[in-house]
């Protein structure tokens, strides 16, 4: 009995041993302190009497926006500093210059309160005028100062109502300070001219605009947004493709930007050395209303036309950004001195612009590009293709061989002892 519990205890402790090397590899990296400033964002929401309309799924457009809010403040990242802006909320009158000047910040920008924030949006209701403009100017105003991303999101249903500031200029305006800030809008049920000058504020900034007919797209997309915004920022560079791939500029690894018009493709060139991987990615914006059921292809193709490898991914109307991938990895040669292979990339829509919708400018296109050494053939033997994940399995047939033998030792041990007796 003693032998058997000494054996047991054994069999643990060998057990932990293994466990520990797998939960803690040698050559952990301890985790580094991020130092990057925190990033900011203002949600800009339109509260003027037209939001009393119900025609987002049975409700009113402001209750649709309450909610969005409501599920977007729950999943706000922690290092996130929101803010919430209204234009409309406070006059009931009819007197314009009043009215024009009705914007008022109705959750300062940082460190977010969740409660509080839901409670100062459930106290709103549809009121007054529509100031776009000079709301965009206080949200600028509100985000000033820092260097981290800064972003407003516009919620609106309807034209700004204080012409002659045009909310078109005040966003260019912005663009122009040079302050990194980007406007993204979203029109609820929208008309031709809403979606004109939503898009037009959009597009001055580089943000997006987004025609939204549903609650749950509110939702969505708003959260998208605000999600963004914590995300590393890199500056991406802009390019111009052409129509065929002799005349494609060549591309080096980055973050590309570019517009594809409806239907078209865009080609670009990216020179590939023997022993290196390509690696390419490509996102197309729906910045405007377009028809269900679209996709883009991503294709990787010799000068003479052939192709190499694609990716393609596709849409139904229910998002707005459709995004698809591709890798290439170029063999080693024998020659030192081989030169490298000029791979054209390939970017194809199949969008279409609804009814009344502008094609021009075309649709916003982002471009990854990534040229790196291919994989070491002696890492992928001794890795199985599993990479980290080779300690586990090494660790489980260790468990298993060693275990094997105790389980052997021991049962010919209690049949020597059965037979002695």
């Amino acid at each position: 009995m003693i032998t058997r519990q000494r054996l047991a205890a054994g069999i643990c402790a060998l057990l932990a041993t293994l466990t520990a090397g797998v939960a803690f590899p040698a050559g952990a990296v301890a985790d580094e302190t991020d130092s990057t400033a925190s990033p900011k964002v203002e949600l800009v929401l339109d509260v003027s009497g037209s939001m009393s309309a119900k025609d987002m799924d049975g409700g009113s457009r402001m209750a649709a926006a309450k909610q969005a809010f409501n599920e977007v403040l729950d999943a706000t990242p922690e290092e996130v500093q929101l803010g919430i802006r209204t234009l409309g909320a406070n006059y009931h009158g009819n007197d314009r210059k009043t009215g024009c000047k009705d914007t008022a910040q109705l959750y300062p920008v940082g460190t977010l309160d969740r409660t509080e924030a839901k409670t100062a949006v459930a106290t709103l209701q549809p009121t007054g005028w529509t100031p776009i403009g000079p709301a965009l100017l206080k949200a600028a105003d509100d985000l000033n100062g820092g260097d981290g991303t800064r972003r407003i999101v516009l919620i609106s249903d309807g034209e700004d109502t204080c012409q002659p500031l045009d909310p078109c200029e005040v966003a260019r305006e912005i663009a122009a300070k040079g302050i990194g800030l980007t406007i993204d809008t979203l029109g609820l049920v929208p008309d031709a001219k809403t979606r004109d000058q939503l898009s037009c504020i959009a597009d001055a900034t580089g943000g997006t605009y987004t025609s939204v007919q549903h609650k749950e797209e509110l939702s969505d997309r708003v959260g998208q947004l605000v999600d963004r915004a914590a995300d590393p920022v890199v500056t991406p560079v802009a390019t111009e493709g052409t129509a065929q791939c002799s005349s494609a500029p060549t591309l080096k690894s980055g973050l590309y930007t570019d517009r594809e018009e409806f239907g078209k493709q865009r080609f670009y060139r990216v020179d590939v050395d023997p022993g290196q991987e390509l690696r390419a990615s490509v996102s197309v914006g729906a910045d405007r209303e377009v028809n269900p059921d679209y996709g883009v292809l991503l294709r990787a193709v010799t000068v003479h036309g052939r192709e190499i490898v694609r990716g393609e991914g596709t849409g139904n109307g229910r998002t707005d950004v459709i995004s698809t991938g591709l890798r290439y990895p170029k063999a080693e040669s024998d020659d030192d001195n081989a030169p490298a292979e000029t791979v054209c990339l390939q970017v194809t829509n199949s969008f279409s612009a609804a009814s009344g919708v502008k094609t021009t400018p075309g649709l916003p296109l982002e471009l990854t590009v990534d040229v790196v050494d291919g994989p070491s053939k002696a890492s992928d033997v001794a890795s199985f293709g599993l990479g980290r994940g080779w300690w586990l399995l090494a660790a489980l047939v260790l468990t298993g061989f060693v275990a094997g033998l105790l389980w052997g030792w021991l049962s010919r041990w209690r049949l020597a002892v059965w037979r002695t007796n």
